[in-house]
């Protein structure tokens, strides 16, 4: 079994991600690429779901190769975030747009 490291910020991510009400199910386990968090989002009855990635954003960061790959084949979406602030505007920003 291959280990995924976490990123230092994820559990600040997750923390701001949840105190906006929004539920939070950790997927960096499942290792191969997928992204780290799955984010449930209810607004106005209407159920959403956003994968992101989270990196550190006070490091020089990339993709895996497996990432790489990962994303290019997701036909959802799919974010990679650097900060708490970062990962909760882009799920505004997505639901204003909707």
């Amino acid at each position: 079994m291959t280990y995924k490291r976490v990123d230092d910020n994820q559990a600040q991510v997750v923390k701001a991600l949840r105190a906006e009400g929004w539920t939070v199910q950790h997927l960096h386990a499942v290792g191969k690429g997928c992204p780290d968090l799955l984010v449930g989002v209810t607004r106005f009855n209407v159920k959403y779901n956003f994968l992101l990635e989270v990196k550190d954003g006070s490091k020089t960061w990339k993709l895996t190769p497996d990432q790489v790959i990962w994303h290019y084949n997701w036909k959802g979406q799919v974010a990679v975030v650097t900060s708490p602030e970062q990962a909760v505007e882009l799920i505004k920003g997505l639901i204003r747009h909707e």
